[in-house]
């Protein structure tokens, strides 16, 4: 994680870009739950087991991405965002270059 903080500028822009990723990571979300659920290859209740799996898994992403945003974790949830290609790079564009980088690096690129 970061030691400093994003920027104000950088930190208006990841407020606003943070709800449209919560936005599209819960219609994934809710894409897989009707896909797993209407399996009717599956009972019931193998349907109904790998939807409460799959909640459980993106409730860790979501909180990990999502939750408690602060400044001081920013970047760090700014990347978890990232990695889950959350954002478009038009999105990505209105960061600074600093602010980008960092993101970069946390990713591993």
């Amino acid at each position: 994680m970061m030691s400093r903080t994003i920027s104000e500028a950088d930190w208006k822009v990841f407020r606003q870009v943070r709800q449209i990723a919560l936005e599209r990571f819960c219609e994934r979300v809710l894409f897989d739950i009707v896909r797993l659920a209407s399996d009717a290859k599956k009972s019931s209740h193998e349907r109904y087991l790998a939807v409460f799996k799959l909640i459980e898994e993106r409730d860790q992403e979501l909180a990990d991405a999502f939750n408690d945003p602060r400044r001081s974790t920013a970047f760090f949830q700014l990347t978890r965002i990232q990695a889950n290609e959350l954002l478009t790079d038009e999105e990505m564009s209105r960061f600074s270059p600093e602010t980008r980088a960092a993101v970069q690096s946390l990713l591993g690129g």
